[in-house]
């Protein structure tokens, strides 16, 4: 039988341990573009350890809930940050790591607007849109060598609301 992990709204301070929360609260920095634009200023941790910061467009599936949660994945040589091109939310699962391998898993939902960034090495899902489009830009490390570890769960766990 499968364990449940519940769905929980997205905030900074839940996601800390995992990332950065990327989004347009609060006052902005700045403002700019003769006082036409706000600017949210440095929202996320990049940490590449070679390569160099790539973007790129991703196209995802929708999931369904509830959700089968069997594998989760780790970048130990960069941050990713995953932006919506849309307003639609998505699933984050994460996980902390114990002794190299993943925890137990905890998942968000975002609100329309709020992207994420997974710190270097951190457990994470893969990329979970709950509606269409499902387009993403991706904020990456582009470099040699293998920068992904995969680890699959036993028993699966059940993602839900």
């Amino acid at each position: 039988m499968s364990e449940i992990i519940t769905i929980r709204p997205l905030t900074a301070e839940a996601f800390a341990p995992y990332g950065d929360v990327l989004d347009a609260t609060g006052d902005p920095d700045r403002i700019i573009n003769a006082g036409l634009c706000g600017r949210y200023h440095d929202r996320a941790k990049l940490d590449f350890g070679d390569g160099r910061a790539g973007i790129s467009v991703f196209s995802a599936e929708p999931r369904n809930l509830p959700l089968a949660l069997d594998m989760v994945e780790r970048h130990p040589d960069g941050s990713q940050a995953f932006l919506p091109m849309s307003l639609e939310p998505f699933l984050v699962v994460v996980a902390p790591d114990e002794t190299g391998k993943p925890g137990r898993p905890v998942a968000f939902r975002t609100e329309p607007g709020q992207g994420v960034n997974y710190h270097r090495g951190i457990w994470h899902g893969v990329l979970a849109p709950l509606s269409s489009p499902g387009l993403f830009a991706v904020i990456d490390r582009i470099g040699e060598g293998a920068n992904l570890e995969e680890h699959w769960f036993e028993t699966p766990f059940l993602v839900q609301d």
